[in-house]
């Protein structure tokens, strides 16, 4: 059917809904939930219709407001992953607001934010769920106000959640496996280091890299430890000791999150820098040294500037003119050894804490962030002057 041609009833017709419903999603009206919208919009476009959204909102001098509930701690991480959405926010301006919102933790205190999110109003939610569960009623309360929320880092995939934007965890443990058993081909103990197993995005780590083990290391390097650190530095040190000198035999570690500090540490405090090999996770400042002298083989960036960058573009294209995300946006690892060092650190102006510009991933100059950012920290609004005429950087941190 030619898109001059397509109407309000042929859409409603191929999803068998009314053609009530299918206006209010075309022309962004209130009362409709967001996953019935994307159904209709994906429809509109393939059908060849599709409602020139951005223009109108433009011209009705709107702003938008999207909240974005981010942890504090490990801040390596996710202070990364917050620049990203900064960038990307820049080139909406003036017609979006960013309201930056922090807690302690994964899973502590994020419920409190996005309840507090939806009584002060917005138009979508970044999110980074710690406990997904606790979550769901939220993010379909959300849903039913026709706030659409993307997921970023972590998951909620049982839930109505726009869509989720992630490192495939799986993929990146799959990955660290697939090192250690090159790196360490006569096989051996080796362990795992965790967070929070609870989280689906760190056991889906843990089954990528198991299957790992198994697929390319024929089972002749086995898991003799699982250890949950709870992203908690003295906790990693203290079960990193302990481990040690329980497993004298441990020939590789694999550190599945970015708190990989605490647990080299306790090799070195061991002696046990030349009989262990380690793979961490992410690429920071502080663990530059320790790839030059090998300590640490390889590292396996999750690129949290380009996680925070497409999270915050799939949410406003969907608020502004249709456009549905894919369910999952999945960013492709990169693996960091002392090969490859100094070209990612070329990149990503690390040694110079960022003060430098940088080239981003896809190959284009970084633009300073200047969209209106607002920011609250345990509780107390503020709101943020624009930053410093300082060059943006390429992913330089992450979890």
């Amino acid at each position: 059917m030619p898109a001059s041609q397509v109407g309000i009833k042929d859409i409603a017709k191929a999803l068998g809904i009314s053609t009530g419903t299918v206006d209010r999603a075309l022309h962004a009206k209130p009362g409709i939930n967001p996953m019935t919208r994307a159904r209709v919009l994906r429809t509109a476009e393939a059908l060849g219709y599709r409602p020139n959204l951005a223009a109108r909102y433009l011209k009705s001098k709107k702003t938008l407001k999207i909240s974005v509930h981010l942890p504090r701690e490990l801040a390596l991480f996710w202070d990364s992953l917050r620049e990203g959405i900064r960038e990307a926010a820049a080139m909406f301006e003036p017609t979006l607001f960013v309201d930056f919102r922090s807690y302690p933790r994964l899973g502590k205190g994020d419920v409190a934010l996005f309840e507090q999110a939806l009584t002060e109003g917005t138009n979508g939610l970044i999110i980074a769920p710690g406990d997904p569960a606790a979550l769901k009623s939220l993010i379909r309360k959300a849903s039913q106000r026709g706030i659409p929320v993307a997921c970023v880092v972590t998951d909620a995939p049982d839930t109505p959640r726009l869509t989720s934007v992630s490192a495939d965890p799986f993929t990146v443990g799959g990955v660290a496996g697939e090192l250690l058993t090159r790196f360490v081909p006569n096989g051996g103990p080796c362990a795992f280091f965790t967070g929070w197993l609870s989280m689906q995005d760190h056991a889906d780590k843990l089954r990528g890299f198991q299957a790992s083990l198994e697929a390319f290391g024929g089972g002749t390097l086995t898991l003799a430890a699982t250890v949950e650190a709870h992203d908690d530095e003295k906790e990693a040190h203290k079960r990193a000791v302990n481990l040690l000198k329980t497993h004298p035999d441990l020939k590789a570690i694999y550190v599945s999150t970015v708190n990989s500090l605490p647990v080299l540490r306790a090799i070195e405090e061991l002696n046990r820098k030349q009989d262990l090999t380690v793979v961490t996770t992410d690429l920071f400042p502080e663990l530059v040294s320790w790839i030059r002298e090998g300590t640490v083989v390889a590292t396996v960036y999750q690129r949290p500037i380009s996680q925070g960058r497409l999270a915050l573009q799939a949410l406003y294209q969907f608020l502004v003119d249709g456009t549905c995300p894919q369910p999952r946006i999945k960013v492709v690892p990169h693996v960091v050894m002392r090969s490859n060092l100094d070209l990612f650190l070329e990149r990503t102006s690390l040694t110079s804490g960022g003060s430098a510009a940088a080239t981003h991933e896809n190959g284009q100059q970084g633009r300073r962030p200047s969209a209106v950012i607002g920011s609250v920290t345990g509780g107390s609004a503020a709101l943020a002057a624009p930053p410093a005429a300082s060059p943006s950087r390429s992913d330089s941190r992450s979890r």
